[in-house]
């Protein structure tokens, strides 16, 4: 007999495949706290916040995430490196060897929703096998109201199963035992062997990033997004550790989201998500107040390592990984808009932490530049992030978000530069890493100077001003900006030896044709005009 708690009125499981489980349904935060506590799966900080280990896997497993194939998806995908096909068959037998497993355990269900603008709202139900990580999507989806959950349907199913190992992967077309599966025609997210709770979050943010382009008319994004006091919004792309959610969070503008957004035909931005989901390596109050003020009983801490003898947490300790982080409710960031969407795009800010010393702190794009950087996704990996990496390395994610993306990179891109040309958006390229040499040698760009030139922009002051072109990269970039050392704008004034800077140059854009490469035969003549320039010889001599 399954003994089903605090049941909102839903039914059961059993139409699920689970049988004779003990169901804790929509529990509060503060109760699967204390269960996560009481079963020796977290501890609490000194100020009450509840703290866990995910195990084994502390990021993703790109290669072991999957679309099932089938009738729905396989015109509609590009399927490759980044979404591999799985078929129907083995999604379901592997479906129900999780169901399976699940039986006879307690498990949590949580019920909420996806998108904050209510014409795209999508009911997401969520089967958890640890209370953590029911805790974790209670932060991160939106939050539904009392009368909301008695008459509750999903529109998708995610079940979350990290105890579950497939000991023969290969007969259901899996690399090993752990997977991340979608089901578009079943509408399941199916995760197994992986308790990182960011798989979960991201299956949907991919399911959104194929139905709301397809379907819908919407460009899926994965950024962050501000609103000012005029009502004008801004949008922030960038990859791990390039500062999108720190400078999102800006005191003079409310904040609509950190991480994944739709802008509709209409010119409305909205927020995927009800949270927050920010890397806490290094974190200080002084850097970043926003998000340490959000650490407080109601969020959740992965990974981190507390200092000896003590509760309180050690934030540049990344023995366990450099990928800790934090979950909240986005009410735990005081200025943030309610209901989470505006409308009204102005500015675009592309973040790259460029740790070649190469590519200027500010630059203006074309639309034809805005696409192609857009389809990059550059950044650069320092030294100690990853096993092995001993010096700046280049990482290209394609949208500033590839794994997440089903269709073809230039399907976004192409979408963008209508949305740019219809709204009239400026887009802007930032380098939020380093200057006057590669790291190692140069120093990274003081936050505050970034801080000073988006600042000029959403007030306008960099249309005022006279502007000089890269001649390697093709980038507009302001001459003068208040608040910012004039030296710096241009990167090459910033290296003691010119030829230096020449040649780091033109090896970092000789990365970027050769990233590009894979993508331009889906690429407009405007997009592919919009890299790096190509006669490498004659820029030489021009400079």
């Amino acid at each position: 007999m399954e003994n089903v708690l605090k049941n909102p009125n839903t039914g059961t499981l059993k139409k699920y495949g689970l049988k004779d489980n003990v169901v804790r349904w929509n529990l509060p935060g503060e109760e699967l706290q204390k269960i996560t506590v009481e079963k020796g799966m977290g501890v609490e900080t000194e100020n009450g916040t509840l703290a866990i280990n995910t195990g084994k896997f502390t990021g993703r497993s790109p290669q072991d995430r999957f679309l099932v194939k089938d009738e729905y998806t396989k015109d509609k995908v590009w399927w490759g490196k980044i979404n591999k096909p799985l078929s129907s068959d083995n999604f379901d037998m592997l479906y129900e060897r999780v169901t399976e497993y699940l039986s006879g355990k307690e498990v949590y269900v949580h019920d909420g929703y996806v998108c904050a603008h209510p014409e795209y709202r999508m009911d997401v139900r969520t089967i958890t096998e640890y209370p953590w990580s029911n805790f974790f999507v209670k932060n991160m989806f939106l939050r539904l109201n009392e009368e909301e959950l008695e008459n509750f349907e999903e529109d998708w199913l995610v079940i979350c199963a990290p105890g579950y190992e497939e000991k023969e992967p290969e007969k259901y077309g899996l690399r090993q035992g752990n997977f991340s599966i979608l089901n578009f025609s079943r509408k399941i997210a199916l995760v197994g062997g992986s308790a990182y709770t960011g798989e979960m979050k991201k299956g949907i943010f991919s399911a959104l990033n194929l139905i709301l382009l397809v379907e819908r008319n919407v460009l899926p994004m994965h950024c962050s997004a501000n609103v000012g006091e005029d009502g004008d919004t801004a949008i922030f792309f960038g990859l791990s550790g390039t500062g999108k959610t720190t400078l999102s969070a800006d005191p003079d503008r409310k904040l609509i989201g950190d991480d994944e957004h739709g802008w509709t035909a209409e010119n409305v931005v909205f927020n995927f998500e009800g949270g927050c989901y920010a890397k806490v390596i290094d974190l200080t109050e002084e850097n970043e107040p926003d998000i340490f003020r959000a650490i407080k009983p109601g969020a959740l801490l992965e990974n981190v390592v507390f200092k000896p003898g003590t509760r309180e947490v050690d934030f540049s300790n990344s023995s366990i990984t450099q990928n800790t982080r934090v979950s909240y409710p986005i009410e735990h960031i005081e200025n943030i808009q309610q209901p989470s969407y505006a409308e009204n795009p102005k500015n675009i800010f592309f973040l790259t932490c460029d740790a070649f010393g190469v590519l200027p702190p500010v630059s203006k794009l074309t639309p034809g530049q805005a696409a192609y950087h857009f389809i990059s996704g550059y950044t650069a990996k320092v030294a100690g992030t990853e096993a092995g990496i001993t010096e700046p390395v280049p990482s290209f994610s394609a949208c500033f978000g590839e794994p997440f993306m089903p269709l073809h990179p230039a399907v976004y891109a192409e979408m963008l530069s209508k949305k740019m040309k219809d709204s009239n958006v400026n887009v802007w390229l930032i380098n939020t890493g380093w200057s006057g040499g590669p790291y190692g040698v140069g120093s990274r760009i003081k936050l505050k100077y970034t801080r000073a030139m988006i600042s000029e922009i959403l007030k306008g002051e960099l249309e005022k001003v006279d502007y000089e072109i890269h001649p390697i990269f093709g980038l507009n970039m302001p001459k003068y900006c208040h608040g910012v050392p004039s030296e710096i704008l241009s990167p090459i004034n910033t290296w003691l030896q010119k030829g230096a800077y020449i040649q780091k140059s033109i090896q970092l854009a000789h990365s970027f044709h050769l990233n590009f490469e894979k993508y331009a035969n889906e690429a407009s003549e405007s997009i592919i005009e919009g890299g790096p320039l190509i006669d490498e010889h004659h820029k030489m001599q021009e400079m």
